[in-house]
């Protein structure tokens, strides 16, 4: 299964300065518990935080794990890109309010061989999404944050967000990296939101979704979930492209009428193999 194939449906933040609330997002279903020791985290706290990495860790291990860093040019960016770079290299490191791929650069240098998460969170960022995205190979995802994205665009409604929506998932695609996961949803209280929220960011073509409670995390999986006719479909497609191919033909058209070419077998696998891979969490 390639990095395209198996993109993180669920990603729940938890603060680092309350190591309780990081030990209960590690009971969860999410796919991968990012530590925050940025928004979630007031000054006073940064320190206690970033101290409590290690041993957070060492009571989790195993478990898909980001650290989300303070931005670069903060008084705490530093000293957290110093701690994450003594973490075991399956920890990866989220970085936020990135601008300039310069920044990747530095970050890739400070922390040592593991995953780079990017996050563009406002429109000097959008605008240089693909240049940041492929700035360094260890680039594993790229993403929104929307609230700070917000306040830079003066929008209030999600219609203002569609362009930079569908930039950031046209950069992650043509960098070679998976969908991207959306940004978190603040309402709580409203799973009906949250749902259809998901499924608008589902057919701009992002994948999963980054959650601030762990109430959300089912909500989110419902929402990305193919459904039985989008599965069914999906194994029709490639069993006609198998035999199609058995029989040196390179196109040809299903039941109901819609034309297929070889190229768009491997979206009907992956959504075979979310599928699969849902049934089994």
């Amino acid at each position: 299964m390639t990095n395209l194939d198996r993109p993180d449906l669920t990603l729940l933040y938890a603060p680092g300065d309350r190591p309780h609330l990081v030990d209960k997002a590690f009971a969860t279903m999410a796919d991968t518990v990012i530590i925050d020791l940025e928004d979630a985290v007031a000054p006073s706290g940064k320190e206690f935080a970033r101290n409590g990495l290690a041993q957070l860790l060492e009571r989790h291990r195993g478990r898909r794990v980001q650290v989300r860093v303070n931005a670069l040019g903060t008084p705490w960016a530093t000293f957290d890109l110093e701690a994450v770079a003594s973490m075991p290299a399956n920890v990866g490191v989220r970085i936020p309010k990135v601008t300039d791929p310069s920044e990747v650069l530095y970050v890739a240098a400070a922390v040592g061989n593991r995953a780079l998460h990017l996050l563009v969170e406002s429109a000097a960022g959008v605008e240089a999404a693909y240049e940041v995205a492929r700035a360094h190979p260890q680039v594993a995802s790229l993403g929104l944050g929307e609230a700070d994205l917000r306040s830079d665009l003066g929008v209030d409604d999600d219609a203002g967000l569609i362009f930079a929506r569908s930039r950031v998932v046209n950069a992650a695609r043509a960098a070679g990296l998976p969908a991207p996961s959306m940004s978190v949803y603040p309402n709580l209280v409203n799973e009906d939101g949250l749902a259809r929220s998901c499924a608008d960011g589902r057919k701009l073509g992002f994948m999963g979704r980054a959650a601030i409670h762990p109430r959300q995390l089912a909500v989110i999986v419902a929402a990305f979930a193919p459904s039985s006719a989008e599965v069914e479909r999906a194994q029709r497609v490639v069993e006609a492209v198998r035999n199609a191919l058995e029989a040196g033909s390179g196109t040809l058209v299903l039941p109901d009428g819609s034309f297929l070419d070889v190229a768009m077998v491997e979206r009907a696998r992956r959504t075979i193999a979310l599928a699969e891979r849902i049934a089994h969490r």
